[in-house]
């Protein structure tokens, strides 16, 4: 795949899921883009920081949490997309509401490896003090993920 091609990609996976009308978002261009074998890393040294491997876990233990953790119709805004072969880095905001009703607008920097047009890894860096704030400890129950 081309620069081009994995660069439009990004950009279309994160226009449907941060579409401003929350009855339009869709996240399925998302799952269906994660190849079966993907690794979603969190960089750092927190609770959060762990390598969630596979698309089951990146969906089920580690989205599946954040969704317990926030209201329904969560978004993250991309405003910058970098691309480079097969990485493709985005620059994005959350615009997010906690279930005890505080602002979780974290600001991410995500860099994606897209082969065969399958995002292999993730990695995620992002302000991690306001994770826990907002979300609290991740979980220490057994999932998929490695640490």
């Amino acid at each position: 795949m081309s620069t081009a091609t994995n660069k439009k990609l990004m950009q279309d996976i994160f226009a449907a899921a941060a579409n401003p009308d929350p009855a339009a978002r869709d996240r399925a261009l998302f799952a269906a883009s994660l190849a079966d074998d993907a690794r979603w890393v969190v960089t750092g040294q927190y609770s959060w920081s762990r390598t969630f491997a596979g698309k089951e876990s990146i969906l089920n233990d580690l989205h599946g949490h954040v969704r317990t953790r926030l209201v329904d119709r969560t978004r993250t805004v991309a405003h910058r997309f970098i691309a480079d072969g097969d990485i493709v880095v985005v620059e994005a905001k959350g615009d997010n509401v906690t279930k005890e009703g505080a602002r979780y607008d974290n600001d991410y920097c995500l860099v994606f490896r897209i082969e065969d047009g399958k995002i292999k890894e993730i990695r995620e860096y992002c302000d991690s003090i306001l994770t826990e704030k907002a979300l609290g400890p991740f979980p220490q129950a057994e999932t998929s993920a490695v640490a």
